[in-house]
């Protein structure tokens, strides 16, 4: 599988990027490894957040009443 980033280099040297699916999750690193390293950190906790809420139980309220 394969999905596309993108990647910009600050004036501080700092390589930023996301991947496109998730633009609102920027990761960075000093160097593209590093920066694809952090971006597979990413993905793997998008893909567990993913599975967590499918799996996720449904969530109920009752009442009780105590004499």
């Amino acid at each position: 599988m394969e999905l596309s980033y993108t990647y910009w280099q600050e004036p501080d040297g700092w390589l930023l990027g996301y991947f496109n699916a998730w633009p609102e999750h920027i990761t960075q690193g000093k160097t593209v490894e590093e920066l694809e390293f952090m971006l597979k950190d990413i993905y793997e906790l998008m893909e567990l957040g993913e599975e967590a809420q499918q799996k996720s139980p449904v969530l109920m309220q009752g009442e009780l009443a105590l004499a």
